[in-house]
């Protein structure tokens, strides 16, 4: 009997492949300064691992992000519920908040730091800016395909408005919630470096400007591949939430 690939297998084949041919390519052809070797990357990991100072930026990236992603989710869902159930804020407010997401965020970035200084407020500010528009605009896209039937038999049934919450509104979003999350989370990290890249003296972004002015391309690539793994640990997080919450759906 013929057996099948499991996906997990594929997946670590297709990184070992991308690995190989990356340590292969940089060795051969790349440039000390510019390009580093997976191994040399691991060994700077290792290296990086024992000072006290990317330990700390590290850390405070972290917590950078976990703050505006809460943030983002609490302020995008209520914002969210509020213009995704009532037809008159829909139609007042959805223009504005399109308008708002599609302006380039870099460019008000000056804006953040005059007001919120150069420190971690800066950095939170401008993940929350990043994070709360997918969120939003998911949970109100949610709210509006809601059948209309399912209201209506709540409220012939004496539902209140907290219990049609509980039972029909929030149920039903579950899907589109946890893609906004999702996207959400992108979101804020991408705000929080951009933030740390241009304004700030701390932080995994500062000093990945350090290491390329420097050229020090072994730990830019290790900074990197520690940002990767917080990004994936958010989205599988993200990921067990939706399918712990979301069984029925299934």
């Amino acid at each position: 009997m013929k057996r099948k690939l499991h996906p997990a297998t594929a997946r670590l084949g297709i990184i070992a492949i991308a690995l190989f041919v990356w340590e292969v390519a940089a060795r051969r052809f790349g440039d000390p300064l510019f390009m580093s070797p997976p191994s040399r990357v691991l060994v700077a990991i290792f290296q990086l691992a024992h000072e006290k100072e990317i330990l700390a930026a590290v850390a405070l990236t972290c917590w950078e992000l976990l703050v505006a992603f809460a943030l983002s989710v609490i302020m995008g869902l209520v914002l969210g519920l509020i213009v995704g159930l009532n037809r008159f804020t829909r139609g007042s407010m959805y223009p504005v908040i399109l308008l708002l997401y599609a302006t380039p965020q870099a460019m008000i970035l000056p804006l953040f730091v005059l007001t919120f200084g150069i420190g971690t407020a800066s950095k939170i500010a401008f993940g929350v800016s990043h994070g709360i528009f997918p969120v939003m605009l998911t949970v109100a896209a949610g709210v509006q395909n809601i059948p209309p039937i399912l209201l209506t038999s709540a409220r012939s049934m004496g539902a209140n408005r907290r219990q049609i919450l509980a039972s029909v509104i929030f149920p039903h979003m579950i899907p589109s919630f946890f893609t906004g999350l999702r996207l959400g989370m992108t979101a804020v990290l991408f705000g929080v470096l951009l933030a740390e890249l241009y304004v700030s003296q701390s932080g995994i972004g500062h000093f990945t400007t350090e290491f390329t002015q420097t050229f020090q391309p072994q730990n830019l690539f290790a900074l990197v591949a520690v940002l990767a793994a917080i990004a994936v640990t958010l989205n599988e997080l993200c990921r067990w939430a939706e399918s712990r919450f979301s069984r029925w759906h299934a």
